[in-house]
């Protein structure tokens, strides 16, 4: 089963768990899941591939969604999501595969199409890395500067290291071999009539108008919301006003 982690306490209101996107972790929500566990258990994941969770062979939405469904099932379900990008399309899928495990849903700047541009050249950078040379996470951090990895995402990439076995926590091989998979989003004509909330950066290119169409034909009960001053790392780069609009929503 997924690696997960817990924050807070169960109350009468639902457990809200929170999947991340690709090369993240559940440690990457954190700051987000302490805010929010005042009045309700929350409990990050680990995808598969990613941080403490198995490493498999596959890496395509559906084996997410089943795997969040185990996750739910053991919990006791249902349960309230928020899913940021990959994890944003695992939620869907989730969804759409497994209508009775969801409340709500709260999709973090992604929409359920496949997308043109492609995140592997984040996996060469990695994996040119020198681990034998890397003592800090900044000695890490300074060979991917030098690979053309910006500022923010050497940071953020260096939270999936493992220092003392000088390894990263993702299977690069496999996130790269299905990385068409992951850009993409699985075909089905399955709707879901749950409450869902497709959150967007304002600055962020991830959810268009054009996709509003499909959205409402998979999720009728869908409604769309920008926060300001941010792009895709919503969550990120405007806490406060992400954790004030999730709580709007699973509170209504």
């Amino acid at each position: 089963m997924l690696n997960t982690i817990r924050h807070g306490a169960p109350t009468d209101k639902p457990t809200l768990m929170i999947a991340h996107g690709l090369y993240g972790s559940a440690r990457n929500w954190g700051a987000i899941a302490k805010r929010i566990c005042d009045d309700r258990e929350v409990i990050a994941i680990d995808m598969r591939n990613h941080g403490n969770s198995p490493w498999t062979e596959t890496h395509s939405y559906r084996d997410m969604a089943d795997d969040l469904a185990e996750v739910i099932a053991a919990h006791g379900g249902p349960v309230d999501m928020i899913g940021h990008s990959m994890g944003g399309k695992a939620a869907m899928t989730l969804a759409l595969n497994h209508p009775q495990a969801l409340r709500r849903l709260l999709v973090a700047d992604i929409a359920p199409v496949a997308y043109q541009h492609s995140q592997i050249q984040y996996i060469h950078a990695m994996r040119q890395v020198d681990l034998a040379k890397v003592e800090r996470r900044s000695d890490a951090e300074a060979q991917l500067a030098d690979l053309g990895v910006e500022k923010a995402l050497q940071s953020f990439f260096t939270q999936s290291l493992d220092l003392p076995k000088k390894r990263w926590r993702l299977n690069l091989e496999t996130l790269e071999r299905d990385m068409p998979h992951i850009m993409g989003f699985p075909e089905t004509d399955a709707q879901w009539d749950g409450s869902t909330l497709f959150l967007s950066g304002a600055a962020s290119d991830y959810v268009l108008p054009e996709h509003r169409p499909l959205v409402k034909a998979r999720f009728s009960q869908s409604h769309f919301a920008k926060l300001p001053d941010c792009g895709h790392w919503l969550h990120a780069e405007n806490p406060r006003a992400f954790v004030a609009t999730a709580r709007s929503f699973f509170d209504a």
